[in-house]
């Protein structure tokens, strides 16, 4: 699995990568935390406020630093 954060590294990507960092030890999940901070590739993706989280290349929230239970949330509906 492939988690992903898409932002420029503001404090606020900084705390979701936290938030899913954790979230992933939680569940004891395989899965590798990607940053992305290339304008372009965060805009192909079609988003467009940071920071965001993207799960397998599927964004799933945007412009909202999530708390570690909503992270989990989102990978266990993957999972």
């Amino acid at each position: 699995m492939k988690v992903q954060i898409l932002g420029s590294g503001c404090p606020s990507c900084k705390s979701l990568k936290a938030s899913a960092k954790t979230a992933i030890e939680e569940l004891s999940l395989e899965a590798e935390i990607v940053e992305v901070t290339d304008i372009d590739d965060i805009m192909e993706m079609g988003v467009l406020m940071t920071p965001a989280l993207a799960i397998d290349g599927d964004v799933k929230s945007v412009g909202k630093v999530l708390t570690v239970a909503q992270v989990k949330s989102f990978l266990e509906s993957v999972a």
